[in-house]
C-alpha cells in the first residue's frame, strides 16, 4: 500500500528587519505607506495651539491622521520625502523640533500625565531636556529612555524606560529600571543623579556606580492601566489603535491643552466630561479597548497581512479581563507586554495564547474565519491574565 505523502510545512515567515531606532521629525522613517514622522512633544503635552497645529500639518503633508504611540508621542504617517521640508518649518513654528537629530534622539522621555501643579514634575522634565541637549550629554543608545513619574503615585512602571524619576512616601528617588539600584534625590539635584547614571551606563557599567546609588529592591513593573473618564487635571480620552483623524484632534483642542500618555490616550486638561467628537472612545467597556493593532500590510512593507480590520472584528469576543495583540509580524511593535497575541504569516495566523509576537506560537497557519472559534478558549490558558484588571501588564522590559 502506498504510504501517504506527509502534508507540505507551510511557508516560513519573513524574518522582519529591526531597524534599532525609533523615528523622529529629523530623522523619519521609510514605511509602506511613507514616511513615518515622529514628534516628541515637550513634557508629553501640546498646547491648544499646538495641537490645531499638528492636526493642520497631518492633513496638509501625511494622510490626514495622527497616531498615538507607547512612548507617549504622537506622529504622522503617509509624509511624502517631498514634504518633509514644510513639514518640519511647520513644527518648528511650534516649537516642536530639536536642534539636530542627535538630541532628538537622546530626548527620549516619557512624563506621567497625571501630574499637578507643584510637584516638580514639568521642572524636573524641562531639566533633563536641558541636560540631554547639553554638548556633554552622553551617546546613548537609540532607545535608551527616561520616565519623570512623579505625580502623588507612580503610575509608569509598566511604561518602559531605563532610568526613572519617581517618588515614594519618603520623597524623589532615582533608579535604574534593570537593575537594583537607587539614589534619593532632591528636586535640585534629580536631574543630576539620573544623568550621572546615564554617564554611567554609556561608560559601560564597568566602574562603580555614581555616589549616592546603591542597591534596592527593583520596583514591581506591573500596574493596571487607567481607563477612559475622569483622572487628575481632566479627562483621559481613547481611540481606536491610538489613531484619530486631523480634524478630531482640532476639535478637542479646542476643550483644553492635551496630555500625551503612554496608553494611547489623550488627556483633556480641564475637561469635566468627555468631549462628544467622532472617533473616541470614551465608554471603559468598549470592546475596542481591549485590542491592540500595528498598522498592519495596509501600511508597513514587513508585515505579512491585515491587523486592525481584523482586531475590530474579533474584538467582541475578547473577555473584559482580556487583552488581544494582532500583529502583521513577530516584531510586534505594538505591544510590548505577553498576551494573547495573533500575528500574521504568509500562511495564515499564528496564535500565541500567553507571550509577545516574537514567542513560540501555539497554533499556526490559522485562517482569518476560524481565529474566533480558538480564542474563545484562549483566555482560559492565558493564566496571568485571568485575574488581571483590564490591560493590566506584566513585567516590561528595559528600553
Amino acid at each position: 500500500m502506498r504510504k501517504p505523502s506527509a502534508t507540505p510545512a507551510p511557508p516560513p515567515a519573513a524574518t522582519p528587519t529591526i531597524h534599532g531606532w525609533c523615528p523622529g521629525a529629523l530623522r523619519p522613517m521609510a514605511s509602506g505607506d511613507g514616511w513615518i514622522v515622529r514628534v516628541r512633544p515637550h513634557a508629553g503635552r501640546l498646547t491648544r495651539v499646538q495641537a490645531a497645529g499638528i492636526a493642520r500639518l497631518a492633513a496638509a503633508h501625511g494622510q490626514g491622521a495622527v497616531e498615538l504611540t507607547r512612548r507617549a508621542n504622537l506622529q504622522l504617517r503617509g509624509v511624502a520625502p517631498a514634504s518633509h521640508p514644510a513639514l518640519l518649518a511647520g513644527l518648528r513654528a511650534l516649537d516642536l523640533v530639536d536642534a539636530d537629530a542627535a538630541a532628538e534622539q537622546r530626548r527620549n522621555i516619557v512624563v506621567t500625565p497625571f501630574w499637578e501643579p507643584g510637584d516638580a514634575t514639568l521642572a524636573l522634565a524641562a531639566a533633563l531636556a536641558q541636560a540631554l541637549a547639553a554638548p556633554d550629554a552622553p551617546a546613548l543608545p537609540a532607545k535608551f529612555g527616561f520616565a519623570v513619574d512623579c505625580g502623588a503615585a507612580p503610575v509608569l512602571r509598566a511604561t518602559p524606560a531605563t532610568i526613572r524619576i519617581e517618588r515614594d512616601a519618603r520623597g524623589l528617588v532615582v533608579r535604574a529600571d534593570a537593575m537594583p539600584l537607587l539614589a534619593r534625590a532632591t528636586p535640585h539635584d534629580a536631574v543630576a543623579r539620573a544623568m550621572a547614571l546615564a554617564h554611567w551606563f554609556a561608560g559601560g557599567d564597568q566602574a562603580a556606580p555614581p555616589p549616592g546609588f546603591h542597591p534596592a529592591p527593583l520596583a514591581c513593573r506591573t500596574a493596571p492601566r487607567p481607563q477612559p473618564g475622569p483622572a487628575p487635571g481632566g479627562w483621559l480620552v481613547a481611540t481606536a489603535f491610538g489613531q484619530l483623524q486631523a480634524e478630531t484632534l482640532a476639535r478637542l483642542a479646542e476643550h483644553g491643552d492635551l496630555r500625551l500618555t503612554p496608553w494611547r490616550m489623550l488627556l483633556v486638561e480641564g475637561a469635566r466630561s468627555a468631549p462628544a467628537l467622532p472617533g473616541l472612545l470614551t465608554d471603559p467597556a468598549d470592546p475596542l479597548l481591549r485590542v491592540v493593532a500595528c498598522s498592519g500590510i495596509e501600511g508597513c512593507r514587513q508585515a505579512a497581512g491585515p491587523t486592525r480590520p481584523l482586531a475590530r472584528a474579533l474584538a467582541g469576543f475578547v473577555p473584559a479581563h482580556g487583552l488581544l495583540h494582532v500583529s502583521g509580524c513577530r516584531k510586534g511593535c505594538a505591544h510590548a507586554e505577553p498576551s494573547v497575541t495573533l500575528v500574521a504569516t504568509r500562511a495564515g495566523y499564528d496564535l500565541v495564547r500567553h507571550g509577545k509576537a516574537g514567542s513560540a506560537p501555539d497554533r499556526q497557519a490559522l485562517r482569518a474565519d476560524e481565529l474566533a472559534a480558538h480564542l474563545a478558549h484562549a483566555w482560559d490558558t492565558a493564566t496571568t491574565t485571568q485575574d488581571a484588571p483590564p490591560h493590566e501588564a506584566t513585567a516590561s522590559p528595559p528600553l
